[in-house]
Order: structure tokens, then C-alpha cells, then sequence
């Protein structure tokens, strides 16, 4: 009986079970995010061990943002600021016009008029995510300079999210829809921008 319970209770890396064979050869999808102003160290250590768990390709940094080494980024992050490429960018718009110019599609995550549904959304890969301050949100320019406004659905009272938990939706959510891309054979090479191992 305790041996059953044991197995039962088991827990394995994903990538130790057989679910995982549907992600064999994906080691990184084609998506990067910018958090521009996110005032808590605490939600940037999120972005980084949920960007490491969905193989994301890399996190940018901006304005008033924290980076690494700070022991609260490290709290929640534990140890994923040393597995994510990640660059720091005091100036998020000139950023943002240099990824459009390499084809990433420039996503605000917010909850303008004409922002779309996520589960209705299309992404045009490569992808870039963009995230702003907790409060204030994003300004004016970055909004102007995204190709896509993107929701969360919300069905409750507070209609928002943490920032971070909000970034964990919407990276998976692209990690799906990548997923079922891959399936059908639209990128038969495999993720199309490089995830380095170590910070640039």
C-alpha cells in the first residue's frame, strides 16, 4: 500500500513523462517580452521562471524596471534570471521600432476599446509581448507602436489581473497556439529566433 501511494504521489519533470512527447523538439517558442516600468521586483522574478518554463526566447527590460542581481527578483524567479536571455533598455519605443523592424508582431497586453480576445487572437510569429506598469499600464506611445491590443477574458468584479499572473496566461496561451502551429507543419524548422543560454 505505501509503495502504490508513493508512485502515486510521485513527482516528475514534465519533461521525464510521456505528456511532454508532444513538445519533443521544442526547446523555445518564437516569443519575447518587454515589461516596461513594473515597479515590483517580485512580478519581474515571475516573468522570468514563467517565460524559463514555456521557453520563451527572451525578456526585456525597461525604464524603471529592476534587473538582476536583486535578491527579490531571485525570490520568485529561483534561479530562472540565470536561464533567460534578458537585456535591459532604458528607452521601451526605440526598442519597440527596432523589434518591428525584425518582424515581430508587437502585442500590448491591455484593456483598451479595441483591444481582442486572447482565445480569439491570431499571433503572427515571431511575437513580442508588452507589459507595463502595475497601475498606469502602458503609455500612450507603446500603444501606439503595437501592431495588436490583446485581453484576458474577465467574468469577475475586479476585471484585472497581477501582472505577472497576467503574463502566465498569455505566455501559455502562445505556447498552445504555437504548439498546434507546429502540429500542422507551418514551421517544419523549428522556433525562428535564437533562445541564448546566457545574458547579452
Amino acid at each position: 500500500m505505501n509503495a502504490h501511494k508513493n508512485r502515486v504521489g510521485q513527482r516528475l519533470p514534465y519533461l521525464a513523462t510521456l505528456a511532454s512527447a508532444a513538445y519533443e523538439g521544442m526547446h523555445q517558442i518564437p516569443v519575447a517580452v518587454v515589461l516596461d516600468n513594473v515597479r515590483s521586483m517580485y512580478n519581474v522574478g515571475s516573468f522570468f521562471r514563467t517565460m524559463d518554463a514555456a521557453g520563451c526566447a527572451k525578456l526585456y527590460l525597461c525604464g524603471i524596471t529592476a534587473r538582476p542581481p536583486k535578491r527579490a527578483i531571485t525570490k520568485t524567479a529561483l534561479g530562472s534570471e540565470e536561464t533567460v536571455a534578458w537585456e535591459y533598455h532604458a528607452d521601451p519605443l526605440v526598442l519597440a521600432r527596432d523589434l518591428h523592424s525584425r518582424n515581430f508582431e508587437l502585442i500590448a497586453i491591455e484593456t483598451t476599446p479595441h483591444a481582442v480576445d486572447l482565445f480569439d487572437w491570431r499571433p503572427r510569429f515571431p511575437v513580442c509581448l508588452l507589459f507595463g506598469h502595475e497601475v498606469d499600464g502602458l503609455s500612450a506611445g507603446l500603444l501606439e507602436a503595437c501592431d495588436t491590443h490583446v485581453r484576458i477574458p474577465m467574468l469577475g468584479r475586479k476585471h484585472s489581473l497581477n501582472v505577472a499572473t497576467a503574463g502566465g496566461v498569455v505566455i501559455y496561451e502562445l505556447l498552445r497556439k504555437y504548439r498546434r502551429l507546429a502540429e500542422e507543419s507551418q514551421y517544419p524548422d523549428g522556433p525562428l529566433i535564437p533562445c541564448p543560454s546566457t545574458h547579452l
